[in-house]
């Protein structure tokens, strides 16, 4: 697999990253294991968790299969921090210094590691002072827990702030990475969070790159008992992307699949890939078969005609 440097850093990442969003609770132990196996053998290094990914479950099954499966330096691990659940399973957003950093030790902990490569604000929160969550970015690289540091799901401006302030005082950790929702089906990064990531030398690590599976195709004709829109915890998630304008999109997709004889996982993986600014999307997967049919997109280059068709069907209405 290739790799690209993410942002304006040293740091080179496999072209599509493996998420671990589910892993622990729908991706079991055997499956995640055949996964990061997969992954690896594929050429892929870029693997992505959160201290909130399954109650850190998903952190804790990384940990125990690095040594195992692979060796500490064979993967780039990225873990995020700022997302948590209450003990009666209440979702809290927390961008504090003191959270964050108490979150990333805990992570070090659970995924057995002394650093992470990469170390991510999982969201923005009104209520935390900017420069007291940026401080905690500055620790984390300062002291040895991280190698770089990023955020994720911020907006245009929020990007832009939050990137300008490291640049502009001597001695913080630049930001090299945001992680962005992005597909064909959810573009709205390229109206202000692209510019500001390619302007401001950032990585951008699409998520959902599939359109939360959508754009697989796989809910045409209805939704399948084993698929995420099935799933207590993600039915919403899903449900909330359907609609006449996704079914058209997804028909260009399966049109366009039908003529290179690719699959509509690999055209719709294909596009997002190599968009101008994304470094590599984060791939879930739930079970090691769905994983290996989207790594057979390494192999795939779009056509620019239809770039251009998909770039059509899927735009923003103005």
């Amino acid at each position: 697999m290739q790799q690209r440097l993410l942002g304006h850093t040293g740091l080179k990442v496999s072209r599509l990253g493996l998420g671990t969003m589910t892993w622990g609770r729908d991706t079991d132990e055997h499956e995640a294991r055949d996964q990061l196996r997969a992954f690896v053998e594929a050429g892929g290094n870029l693997v992505d968790t959160a201290a909130g990914y399954t109650e850190g479950d998903s952190e804790r099954l990384i940990g125990s299969l690095i040594g195992d499966i692979v060796h500490r330096d064979e993967v780039v691990i990225a873990t995020k921090a700022g997302i948590g659940r209450r003990s009666g399973g209440t979702r809290v957003t927390n961008a504090s210094r003191g959270f964050l950093i108490s979150s990333l030790d805990q992570s070090l902990h659970r995924l057995g590691v002394d650093h992470v490569d990469l170390w991510q604000v999982h969201t923005w929160v009104d209520d935390a002072p900017l420069e007291e969550t940026l401080g905690a970015l500055d620790y984390a690289v300062s002291t040895g827990r991280a190698a770089y540091v990023g955020i994720s799901n911020y907006t245009g401006w929020q990007t832009a702030q939050a990137a300008t302030w490291q640049r502009a005082v001597p001695g913080r950790a630049r930001l090299a990475s945001t992680q962005m929702e992005y597909s064909l089906l959810n573009r709205s990064i390229e109206a202000e969070v692209l510019p500001a990531a390619q302007a401001l030398g950032l990585g951008v690590l699409p998520w959902s790159p599939l359109g939360r599976g959508v754009l697989t195709g796989k809910y045409r004709g209805g939704v399948p008992a084993d698929s995420r829109a099935a799933s207590p915890h993600f039915a919403s998630f899903v449900t909330n992307v359907l609609g006449e304008r996704s079914e058209r999109i997804v028909e260009a997709v399966v049109r366009a699949a039908e003529g290179l004889d690719w699959t509509p996982l690999e055209v719709a993986l294909a596009w997002v890939r190599d968009r101008p600014g994304v470094t590599a999307p984060i791939v879930g997967a739930r079970t090691a078969a769905q994983l290996k049919a989207s790594l057979l997109v390494e192999e795939c280059e779009l056509p620019t005609e239809l770039v251009a068709a998909l770039d059509d069907v899927s735009g923003t209405p103005r």
